[in-house]
């Protein structure tokens, strides 16, 4: 049995350190200061860019943008971009997180004797697989905090380690249906998750063991006092500095390398993470050397962007102007003359490139009715490139062959995917890039299967391919991108 590849066990640790896309950024964050990228922020000048050098910036802490200057660029330069998102489907909790019973008293906030925590569902998941999971809440806080006798109001990561929710099933004594007519599920009704029984939650007020404390208790009337001080436990606060948060439900089981040959990884949230991870140490691993950076007359970028799941459309999304914004602040800083800054980047983009990464469905052995005969893609069968005539996918036969040339070059498996002509297609942040920036793009992504349940599969050797095939196009995009002739 082959020993598992250092990148696959590298992505493993990603993901079980990012189990909300706030978390991802963070963690990119991390080792993108360890290689040697120096944090910006959009609310500052950057004046002070540097060919040779590397810079990151986050938006909203779940967008993040990382880029590495080529030492001899200039302003009107192409960007060689690698875009990927950090959000998977989940369930989020709502404002108002306490869920009763019409018919129940008010003042207990309980539903046939239980503590339930209200959720509103996020993007196109297969809620049924959230059913019998441990369960834990993760994601981001609004602290009030008081310093040198003023008040400051601080962000922070929290993430509840041990399970303390979970959704249940009925059992099939009472669903004799079940069988014959499969389970149906009303989301606003059945998706609830339990977090305690009123009774032991009353008994431990009672004995003053792990309940709230203080007075605090009464002064939030939207969650439930006993979730609030798990909350401020994590984030070192008392409740009632709790101003504000975004947590979303999580599984508690670690990602890990699995299957009879180790050939596996089962994970929660591959779709995206796992293309973030590859194109994020791309970038990092091209860029680590002395002297990588040095013939390089272009920027090296890798954009990862929250809110795929749901359309793209906010102020972090691929559908907003964050890509932009970045191209022409890294354009117009190279730049003495602000007048020639619209001409420049309008000359960027048109020698610029977009790699869309994002998961590809595998060929199901149970299902292979899905799939289009001629266009299957397999585990270990490395990249697979995504057409769509009807422009869901950016792909065209340019791009197509800039990707597909990089692979030969380095012997790497590469696949092709377009979907039946009678199943609907999904579709990436390709083509709002592309029509949105105007750049050239492919939309790629490596083959899984359970795309958007709570536990997905990749193969570890599509791993490996494609963090090798992100370096290669990071390292030799601008030599091979010199040798094409269109609208010569």
């Amino acid at each position: 049995m082959a020993a598992i590849a250092p990148v696959v066990s590298d992505l493993v640790d990603f993901l079980n350190a990012s189990p909300t896309a706030f978390h991802a950024v963070d963690e990119a964050k991390l080792r993108l200061k360890a290689a040697g990228f120096t944090q910006l922020s959009e609310r500052e000048e950057w004046a002070g860019l540097e060919p040779g050098r590397k810079y990151f910036f986050t938006r909203n802490h779940s967008t993040i943008v990382a880029f590495a200057i080529g030492a001899k660029y200039v302003a009107g330069n192409g960007f060689h971009i690698i875009g990927a998102h950090t959000d998977s489907p989940c369930l989020k909790l709502k404002p108002v997180s306490k869920v009763s019973s019409l018919k129940s008293c008010l003042c207990h906030v309980t539903k046939g004797g239980y503590l339930e925590v209200g959720v509103q569902t996020y993007g196109g998941g297969l809620w049924y697989t959230w059913f019998d999971r441990d369960l834990t809440v993760a994601g981001r806080v609004i602290i009030r905090e008081k310093r040198d006798g003023g008040v400051s109001y601080t962000h922070k990561l929290v993430r509840v380690q041990e399970p303390i929710l979970r959704i249940p099933t009925l059992a099939i004594h009472l669903d004799r249906t079940i069988s014959s007519e499969g389970l149906k599920i009303n989301n606003q009704n059945h998706l609830i998750p339990v977090l305690a029984t009123s009774i032991k939650n009353e008994m431990q007020k009672l004995v003053g063991e792990n309940g709230p404390k203080g007075s605090s208790e009464n002064k939030n009337t939207k969650h439930h006092p006993l979730l609030l001080q798990l909350i401020a436990k994590e984030a070192n606060c008392e409740p009632d500095e709790i101003c504000d948060f975004e947590l979303q439900l999580c599984d508690t089981q670690p990602s890990a390398v699995a299957g009879a040959m180790k050939e596996f990884v089962f994970s929660g949230r591959l779709d995206n993470l796992c293309m973030s991870f590859c194109s994020l140490k791309a970038l990092i691993d091209s860029t680590s050397t002395e002297h990588s950076l040095d013939h390089e007359s272009g920027v090296r970028m890798v954009a990862l962007f929250d809110h795929e799941e749901v359309g793209s459309d906010s102020a972090q999304g691929a559908g907003s102007p964050a890509m932009l914004d970045a191209l022409s602040r890294i354009t117009g800083s190279f730049n003495s003359s602000n007048s020639m800054v619209p001409y420049l980047l309008e000359k960027a983009i048109q020698r610029s490139f977009l790699v869309s990464a994002d998961m590809a469905h595998a060929l199901h052995p149970n299902y292979m009715d899905k799939h289009e005969e001629n266009h299957q893609p397999k585990m270990h069968g490395g990249l697979v490139i995504k057409h769509n005539a009807n422009q869901r996918y950016a792909t065209n036969a340019v791009t197509a062959f800039i990707f597909r040339e990089i692979a030969e070059r380095h012997q790497l498996p590469i696949q092709d995917f377009v979907v039946r002509n009678d199943m609907a297609c999904g579709s990436t942040i390709g083509p709002i890039l592309a029509s949105g920036v105007g750049i050239r793009t492919v939309d790629i992504g490596a083959p899984q299967l359970s795309m958007h349940s709570i536990r997905e599969m990749c193969a570890v050797d599509d791993i490996s391919h494609s963090y090798e095939h992100f370096k290669a196009y990071f390292e030799e995009f601008t030599e091979l991108d010199g040798k094409v002739k269109v609208d010569y």
